[in-house]
């Protein structure tokens, strides 16, 4: 497990734990990031990654994409 910060981009990962306050894990689940949903990151730049969810893309800072552990 590694935290999605560090993913290797363009690689689907599946999320497997989100760790956090409540309104943080909630602020993420309503963007569609919970545990068992596939992410691939699409590219990090200055400290932000841009997701892919399905058929979003979602912008995270590095913060937030450190609190989401990932598996690949």
């Amino acid at each position: 497990m590694l935290p999605l910060s560090l993913a290797e981009p363009r690689v689907p990962q599946s999320i497997a734990k989100i760790t956090g306050k409540d309104e943080v894990r909630r602020h993420l689940s309503e963007l569609g990031l919970v545990v068992g949903e596939e992410v691939t990151v699409i590219s990090s730049l200055a400290g932000n990654l841009i997701l892919q969810v399905k058929d979003s893309r979602i912008a995270l800072d590095r913060e937030l994409a450190n609190r989401i552990m990932v598996r690949g």
